[in-house]
């Protein structure tokens, strides 16, 4: 059994799905895709870029497709798996082998490949960086406070920003300014002792 459990992958949730999968591999085999691990999964590649992935979940087994906003899914098989959170990634899920269309999803394949070559990449609207008065009260009070945070990058001041900001209390927020004050003050990102 602990043999077994091993082999489980992160996307194949509930080990249901081999037989179906391996149906996949075997059309996408057909392809110039290329079959990499990423992220615990079967992530296929077109000169180094994410085009598909496979995978089984407890209901059902999908091929997602990275940049599946750009596909014209005639056959209006693509869902968003998390709507609003999710950009380009769109998923074609499968409830059996009787649903495998190997000319079709060679087709959608094929199509995804072509955008691939074409550089289509979903480029998403920049984050603004908004400052509470708690933190900009903090800024105005310590100049060499305020020229550590202006160092940092956008994505690390929003880390901290959101880090201050997501509690309630007043105290909280206090206890947290001075726990990442020094860091700030040496140029660290919140997350930069856990990379």
């Amino acid at each position: 059994m602990q043999e077994e459990t091993s082999k489980k992958h992160v996307w194949d949730k509930v080990n249901n799905w081999q037989t179906e999968l391996a149906l996949l591999r075997d059309i996408i085999a057909k392809t110039p895709l290329v079959a990499n691990t990423k992220w615990g999964g079967e992530v296929f590649t077109y000169e180094g870029k994410n085009t598909i992935g496979i995978g089984g979940f407890k209901n059902y087994f999908t091929i997602w497709f990275f940049n599946g906003v750009f596909l014209n899914d005639d056959q209006n098989v693509l869902v968003n798996a998390q709507e609003g959170v999710t950009k380009s990634l769109r998923q074609w899920r499968f409830y059996s082998a009787a649903a495998i269309d190997e000319k079709a999803i060679l087709s959608y394949i094929d199509e995804a490949i072509e955008n691939e070559k074409s550089g289509r990449k979903l480029v998403s609207a920049k984050k603004q960086t908004i400052i509470s008065d708690f933190f900009q009260n903090e800024l105005n009070r310590n100049l060499e406070f305020k020229n550590g945070f202006e160092k940092l990058t956008p994505g690390k001041q929003r880390e901290y920003l959101e880090y201050i900001d997501t509690t309630k209390r007043e105290e909280t927020k206090i206890s947290r300014f001075e726990k990442i004050k020094p860091m700030i003050l040496l140029g660290m990102g919140l997350n930069d002792r856990y990379q």
